[in-house]
């Protein structure tokens, strides 16, 4: 059996060639073993290398030593170690593996499981920080255990350090911005093996215990500020120191809060229906950008403000569409993140809209003549018509002033005739022919006439009749004489 097997066979005790230990340790399932059970040996040498077994003579049933036994991983509180089944199995074929430990100085080999197990990779836990050990691994068959396989080196538990590593929050990684009187509270994630040291700056200068609260702990640092001033604001540093190595990570706070009002404000000129403004920006803008001005007004009769501009950023504006014979006064609020400052400056002087003295000038006005001749715009068309359907005959005429509209067949008129309708509408002329028939095939004729002249039109309408189809049948009358 070569492969890697995951269950455990029995073997027998009296066939085991390892020294039987005082204590044995606790079995766990194969691949994970606790740690050996803690005995006190007298130590000789550090560098004494354990005293192997005589291994037993060579038999064709013995197993060879196990191959290429290799420490995989050390921890602070594990090893695992892995090996490749031996060449020769013997006749009887393997039941197991047996890994033992021997502790530097000591000459006892201690089994790490009770008993034999099918996997060729182990691991040992609950080792204690400082531990120095040497480890083997025999084959096992029911004939008995062929010689171990041992590491050249001993193994030593100690701890494992890890680079400390700061993980900023993503909220964090730009300006942080608070209003004054609001808490700071920034919990800052870390990483590092042992517990690194963690320490704060303000500005590259020690933090104010008065006013700033630190708390670390083995995986974060917390940094607390009950009531934020804006003397909080600037970077903070944290700093994960461990064994010579260290990590850094800067935070930049702003601590901001409402922008004064504009320092001045003058009204500049007055013109029609527009008045100029202009101002100087605060002295204090809140420890922050300006987002832009807020202009309002005022007029004297109702007292009540209306805003003209919001979030406006020149220092000058002129204000449009005041009314006639109305008196204004206006005032300009600065605006940061915070919002409005709490109070504006005013103007001292009202703007005066005076009505002003307007001379209508009439000018000439020259009627124009619309009158104009009957004209066609659209003549008719010819048409060919069905039997007994109903058609319709059209054309369009301009004239000023409205003409009078006459239809004619064959020159014949025909108005007040049931047999036709006729429609005038906007200057477009309909005649409606209902059932028409072969006899009201002919030459139409629309004549527009008014006071400036009259004009015609005139278009051929043929009604189609039914073909009819005569039969003639000619009949032979053949006579013989009758018999006799």
């Amino acid at each position: 059996m070569t492969g890697k097997a995951a269950s455990e066979a029995p073997v027998s005790a009296s066939q085991e060639t390892a020294p039987e230990p005082a204590k044995m340790p606790a079995t766990e399932s194969p691949g994970e073993t606790a740690a050996p059970g803690e005995e006190k040996h007298p130590e000789p040498e550090a560098s004494a290398t354990p005293t192997a077994t005589e291994p037993a003579p060579p038999s064709e049933d013995v197993p060879s030593a196990p191959l290429q036994l290799t420490v995989e991983d050390v921890s602070h509180n594990s090893v695992t170690v892995s090996w490749e089944p031996p060449e020769k199995l013997g006749r009887l074929g393997i039941q197991g593996y047996v890994l033992e430990f021997c502790r530097v100085g000591a000459s006892e080999w201690v089994p790490v499981t009770a008993r034999p197990v099918m996997v060729i990779q182990q691991t040992v836990r609950n080792l204690s920080l400082g531990d120095k050990f040497f480890l083997r691994v025999t084959a096992v068959s029911s004939a008995g255990a062929g010689p171990p396989a041992t590491l050249a080196q001993p193994v030593h538990i100690q701890e494992i350090i890890e680079h400390p590593k700061i993980r900023v929050p993503r909220h964090l990684r730009q300006t942080y911005i608070r209003h004054v009187g609001e808490a700071v509270n920034l919990q800052i994630p870390f990483q590092g093996r042992p517990k690194p040291q963690a320490s704060w700056t303000h500005n590259g200068n020690a933090l104010d215990s008065q006013r700033v609260n630190v708390r670390s702990g083995d995986q974060d640092s917390i940094l607390f500020i009950r009531s934020a001033q804006r003397s909080d604001s600037g970077r903070y540093e944290l700093t994960v120191r461990l064994e010579g190595l260290e990590a850094k990570a800067a935070i930049d706070i702003l601590v901001i809060e409402k922008p004064g009002p504009p320092s001045s404000i003058k009204l500049l000129d007055v013109w029609g229906c527009n008045a100029n403004l202009e101002w100087t920006p605060p002295q204090d803008t809140g420890n922050t950008e300006l987002l832009g001005y807020t202009v309002q007004k005022a007029d004297k009769k109702s007292g009540q403000w209306f805003t003209v501009l919001e979030r406006y950023h020149p220092t000058s504006c002129t204000i449009s569409d005041l009314i006639i014979g109305n008196s204004y006064s206006f005032r300009v609020f600065s605006e940061n993140l915070c919002g409005l400052s709490d109070s504006a400056t005013t103007t001292k002087e009202l703007a005066h809209i005076q009505k002003a003295d307007i001379t209508a000038k009439p000018q000439g006005f020259v009627e124009r003549d619309f009158s104009e001749a009957p004209s066609f715009t659209q003549p008719l068309a010819d048409h060919t018509s069905t039997p007994g359907y109903s058609t319709q005959l059209f054309c369009s005429v301009r004239a000023s002033p409205k003409p009078k509209i006459i239809w004619m067949k064959n020159k014949m008129d025909i108005q007040g005739d049931p047999k036709y309708r006729a429609l005038s509408d906007q200057g477009i002329c309909t005649l409606e022919i209902r059932r028409p028939s072969p006899f009201d095939s002919g030459v139409y004729t629309c004549k527009a006439i008014n006071v400036l002249g009259e004009a015609s039109v005139d278009c051929r309408l043929e009604v189609k009749g039914k073909r009819r189809v005569t039969l003639q049948v000619h009949l032979l009358l053949v006579t013989s004489p009758l018999p006799s």
